[in-house]
């Protein structure tokens, strides 16, 4: 998925930027990570994909601290 945003100003540390054609719908971005080049009125492209390893990977990672969790769990009501 291509997304074109047109940077409209800085707040803070963000940018807030707001997606074409509309311009109704922002997103607020790290200011830290726009291009260097980019100036306030400049027009950008994001592009998003799923990155399916890391997904996968962190849902590993919630999996087994779930399993955790639950285990202490059954511990402490089997200590009760």
């Amino acid at each position: 998925m291509t997304l074109k945003v047109t940077f409209d100003r800085i707040e803070g540390d963000w940018a807030i930027l707001l997606i074409r054609p509309d311009e109704t719908c922002q997103i607020s971005w790290p200011s830290s990570h726009l291009p260097q080049d980019a100036k306030e009125g400049s027009v950008l492209t994001i592009h998003m994909n799923v990155d399916v390893q890391e997904t996968q990977a962190a849902d590993k990672r919630v999996r087994s601290l779930l399993d955790k969790l639950q285990d202490k769990q059954r511990h402490a009501q089997g200590a009760k």
